[in-house]
């Protein structure tokens, strides 16, 4: 049976609502600028099952040999304000549905 390699979840409150997030994507560089892809967050509400994807932009390139970004490493302060972002630009996850993919700048906003 194969083992699914998932990210660990981290619990945060938004606007006294609890959810769960992970890092589900690492940012990927490339000598192609179209093919740069920063980290991508997944959202869900604690009690609900709707998940949005939070894409943030690539950033620059690290140095050859840096350690590779851990969920840990990842500011709670940046998470909820994405997650406060993609609320206000329509995600509402209570509701049942597909996935659903927000675009964030640098500061979750």
């Amino acid at each position: 049976m194969a083992r699914s390699k998932q990210s660990a979840e981290y619990e945060i409150e938004v606007g006294g609502e609890p959810y769960v997030w992970r890092l589900q994507r690492k940012p990927h560089w490339s000598s192609d600028p179209a093919e740069r892809r920063g980290m991508g967050i997944a959202v869900r509400h604690k009690e609900g099952q709707r998940e949005a994807v939070l894409e943030f932009p690539p950033g620059p390139q690290p140095r050859f040999g840096a350690p590779q970004l851990q969920a840990s490493q990842i500011a709670p302060a940046l998470v909820a304000k994405a997650i406060g972002s993609a609320i206000a630009a329509g995600w509402e996850p209570l509701s049942r549905g597909k996935t659903v993919t927000f675009l964030v700048d640098e500061t979750g906003g």
